[in-house]
């Protein structure tokens, strides 16, 4: 793994992000447009509330979940992410935000599927945004095994009420296995490139018979925020 440079680079929505490999021209113009993640970070800040216990897949550089924190101070926040390269960037980025206790991230990959192996394939890309347990991009740089976390175990441990999803593809397999009681919200990003259109049908529909409704306003076609009311 890389050690973590504590320099701070820029500073978006609030956050301080510090200085990291993955930081790359690309991506540093898209935090400076405003466009990182914006649709999966303007969900997730119009649904979490005061409380809420956010479940985190896929935490990328900790951006989305750092800056959901940061606004909402008595949100406790689950992270996984499943490549290694990127745990101490991210543990940087809380530390310079005094995050720390309040989001814990975990190096494992969070299945609902009981047939997946206790440690998982993973492919790391050339672009970190492009790894994944899928092995649809012949450019990966290298394959390692990350250990399974359990999500019913997990439900049960930290009781989540909220779910951030961005698994470049593996939302379809999790979406048919899980069971999605207790949360109320989800920020979901589709993968129809690799799926295609009927895995998305597939996830959608599937979103939408647990009773979630689409925020229209917050959503677009590769990207959804979706509530239901679990009173």
């Amino acid at each position: 793994m890389t050690d973590a440079n504590p320099e701070v680079v820029i500073q978006h929505r609030g956050l301080k992000i510090p200085y990291s490999p993955y930081l790359d021209n690309s991506v540093m113009n898209l935090i400076k447009r405003d466009e990182y993640e914006r649709w999966e970070m303007d969900g997730a800040l119009a649904v979490v509330q005061p409380e809420d216990r956010v479940l985190e897949m896929g935490a990328g550089l900790g951006i989305v979940s750092g800056v959901v924190a940061l606004q909402n101070k008595h949100v406790s926040t689950l992270s996984f992410e499943a490549n290694p390269n990127l745990i101490p960037h991210i543990r940087n980025l809380h530390s310079q935000n005094s995050l720390t206790d309040r989001i814990e991230v975990r190096n494992a990959i969070l299945s609902a599927n009981p047939e997946d192996p206790e440690s998982i394939p993973f492919h790391i890309d050339a672009s970190y945004l492009d790894s994944s347990v899928l092995a649809v991009e012949s450019d990966a740089k290298s394959t390692v095994s990350i250990a399974k976390a359990d999500f019913e175990t997990v439900k049960r441990e930290f009781a989540p009420t909220v779910l951030l999803m961005d698994i470049e593809g593996a939302e379809l397999d999790f979406l048919q296995h899980a069971d999605l009681s207790g949360i109320r919200a989800i920020v979901i990003e589709f993968h129809r490139w690799i799926y295609g259109h009927k895995g998305a049908r597939v996830c959608k529909r599937t979103l939408s018979e647990a009773g979630f409704l689409r925020l229209e306003d917050l959503s677009w076609r590769a990207v959804w925020t979706c509530e239901r009311d679990i009173t």
